[in-house]
């Protein structure tokens, strides 16, 4: 069986990642506020990695039950 590694702290596991979200790290949903580009990272980038433009990210990860707890992007932001 593989070992998965997480790209940005480096735990390892035999067990795949539940929604492929770090256990340790607790990688974040952030939505790129002038393209609307989601992604998944413990910090945000210098630049967004779709309209390579510096922008303000919004936090999207999605806390409550209703939609499905933080492996989830919460649809109503």
């Amino acid at each position: 069986m593989a070992v998965k590694e997480c790209a940005n702290c480096g735990y390892r596991s035999a067990e795949s990642f539940v929604n492929d979200i770090c256990p340790a790290c607790g990688l974040t949903f952030w939505k790129c506020r002038e393209c609307g580009y989601i992604l998944k990272a413990a910090t945000l980038p210098e630049q967004c990695p779709s309209c390579y433009k510096k922008c303000e990210f919004k936090n999207v990860t999605c806390y409550t039950p209703e939609c499905g707890g933080p492996g989830n992007v919460d649809p109503s932001l």
